[in-house]
């Protein structure tokens, strides 16, 4: 019994220990591994895939109207009361009723178009709805390029800015302990030794904010990915890595709104709304269609319906031309309500244009001050750095005081959070250039 017990209690212990070292396991993305992650479990991905396979059956669905219609039919009917004939037979009047009590007609019937302009019009539109649901669709992943994107960049800020005020939290521990030491001696006073215990603790709950953030900017991530949030995940890298993309030189003139996917969005549906009008038009236009049918018919009263003399064939093809003269304005009104949807559809474009245009130029000012920033702050940084130094030194000497020791560092702090900012606004600023220029392109093969 004592051998089972220890059996178990130590495959407890063993399948707890992998629970938690599963736990700790961390997975590293990098910002290409987090995106194509996104791409591939987003649900609004997904989404927008699906509404393309939908266009594709109604295009189809379309397509279909152009091949013959064939169904099969089949009618019973039984008389109630039979039709009364009056007839005049030498000046006498005589009834007669007619007819049977028992009728079927059954077969096979088919109808062709042959030509109908406003059908083929209406094929080109169910075209252009597949190319719209698959621009909708490449706007989906831009979308979702950008926001995975700066959650991306904004868990490197976080964790930037835990190691700026992990550094404050060390250089505080450290200076604490050197004035300890030299409190213990009677080189310093009391005032300097609280001074620089409360230095210590103020330092604290920015390490903890800080930490937050890094979980926080985390989950963001995991819940663009659609990863489950109890996955421990980390980032590869650190805002640095990407100041070589700070050297962006385009001006306004060089970049182009051909590829924004609002504008073409815009472009197509102006297409398809052109095509309504002239599907509107098109209803007045004859159209010619081929039908034939092979039916069979059977007339009898009760007791001789279902006798094999009652069923007789009954076949027919022919062609059938339909001229449109007049349905009550219908159809002027339908032209003039398309006419009407085209223009405020050219007015939306044109203000789109616009705006787009607008944002283009602040993206680009925005990125040109936070460059003008960065620079600034990386040669304060060393600056800074060499002041702490000094400031500590000074102390050490006894020629500089506590308070020069947190100037410094209160300098040193933000010349490198200032830094670190400049670069995420930077990449921010670009990741919403690049969506509004649409520079993110994707095979689609694999939906056509």
């Amino acid at each position: 019994m004592k051998r089972v017990i220890l059996f178990f209690s130590a495959v407890a212990i063993l399948c707890s220990a992998s629970a938690q070292e599963q736990k700790e396991a961390a997975l590293s993305l990098t910002l290409q591994q987090a995106i194509d992650i996104a791409l591939s479990e987003s649900p609004t991905i997904k989404i927008a895939d699906k509404e393309i396979e939908i266009k594709r059956y109604a295009k189809q669905g379309t397509y279909a109207s152009l091949y013959p219609q064939i169904d099969a039919t089949a009618q019973y009917q039984r008389v109630l009361a039979k039709q009364t004939m009056v007839m005049d037979f030498a000046g006498q009047t005589q009834s007669i009723k007619v007819g049977s009590d028992n009728s079927f007609n059954g077969g096979v019937s088919a109808v062709m178009p042959i030509i109908n302009a406003q059908l083929w019009e209406s094929l080109k539109v169910s075209v252009a709805e597949v190319e719209l649901a698959i621009e909708k669709a490449r706007s989906s992943r831009i979308d979702m390029i950008e926001s995975v994107t700066k959650a991306y960049y904004s868990v490197l800020l976080a964790k930037e800015s835990l190691v700026v005020y992990q550094r404050v939290y060390d250089n505080a521990v450290e200076n604490n302990k050197n004035v300890k030491k030299r409190y213990d001696v009677g080189s310093v006073s009391e005032y300097d030794l609280i001074t620089s215990n409360v230095s210590v603790q103020n330092a604290i709950p920015n390490v903890i904010e800080a930490e937050n953030s890094i979980t926080l900017t985390l989950w963001q991530l995991k819940a663009l990915l659609g990863i489950d949030l109890a996955k421990n995940i980390d980032v590869v890298g650190s805002l640095m890595d990407y100041e070589a993309e700070m050297n962006y030189a385009h001006t306004l003139e060089q970049l182009s709104l051909e590829n924004n996917s609002t504008l073409r969005q815009l472009d197509m549906q102006e297409d398809m709304l052109r095509r309504a009008v002239r599907i509107t038009k098109l209803a007045n236009v004859p159209t010619l269609s081929v039908n034939a049918a092979y039916l069979y018919t059977a007339l009898g009263n009760d007791g001789k319906f279902f006798t094999g003399k009652a069923w007789n064939p009954y076949s027919y093809a022919g062609v059938q031309l339909n001229i449109p003269i007049f349905a009550g304005n219908a159809k002027r009104a339908a032209t003039r309500q398309a006419r009407l949807n085209l223009s405020n559809l050219q007015l939306q474009r044109e203000n789109a244009e616009r705006q787009l245009q607008v944002s283009v130029v602040q993206n680009l000012n925005n990125m040109q001050t936070y460059v003008k920033q960065f620079q600034s702050a990386a040669a304060s940084v060393g600056q800074a750095n060499r002041g702490y130094e000094i400031a500590v030194k000074r102390y050490e000497v006894g020629s500089g005081t506590l308070v020069d020791i947190d100037n410094s560092q209160t300098a040193l702090t933000q010349a490198e959070m200032t830094r670190n900012m400049a670069v995420y606004n930077f990449l921010s600023s670009k990741v919403s250039l690049d969506k509004i220029l649409g520079n993110y392109e994707y095979n689609y093969t694999r939906n056509k």
